[in-house]
C-alpha cells in the first residue's frame, strides 16, 4: 500500500518572492548610505575651505581671493564674511544632492584673528 502525500500550500518560489520584495529596500539603504558619506566628505571640504578663507581675510588678503578658495574647494559653494570683534569670520554654504530626490544644505563657519600679517 503506497501512501501519497499531497502538498496543500507549496512553498516553491517563496525565496525568489522574498528577495524581490527585499531587494529595493537594500538598494535604497545602500544608496542613502553612500550619499551620507558623500555629504560628510563635502562638509569636511567646506569646513577646510572656510578656515582657509578666514585665514586669508585675517591676513588682509582680498575677499575675492578668499571666495575663489572656497569655490575651488567645493564647486557651487558660496561664501559670506564679516567682522566679529577682533575676528574675521567666514561662512561657506553649499547644497549636496543624493540623486534628484534629496537635497542637503551644508554650512561651515570659521573665524581667524584679523589684522595680522
Amino acid at each position: 500500500m503506497t501512501r501519497t502525500r499531497r502538498r496543500v500550500g507549496s512553498e516553491r518560489g517563496s525565496v525568489a518572492a522574498e528577495l524581490a520584495l527585499a531587494l529595493p529596500a537594500v538598494v535604497l539603504t545602500l544608496a542613502l548610505g553612500a550619499g551620507a558619506l558623500g555629504a560628510a566628505a563635502r562638509q569636511v571640504a567646506l569646513q577646510d575651505a572656510a578656515a582657509d578663507a578666514a585665514r586669508l581675510l585675517g591676513r588682509g588678503e582680498d575677499g575675492g581671493a578668499a571666495a575663489d578658495i572656497v569655490r575651488r574647494a567645493v564647486p557651487g559653494s558660496t561664501m559670506s564674511s564679516g567682522p566679529s570683534g577682533d575676528l574675521v569670520c567666514v561662512t561657506a554654504r553649499s547644497d549636496f544632492g543624493i540623486g534628484n530626490l534629496v537635497r542637503i544644505p551644508l554650512q561651515a563657519s570659521s573665524c581667524a584673528l584679523g589684522g595680522g600679517r
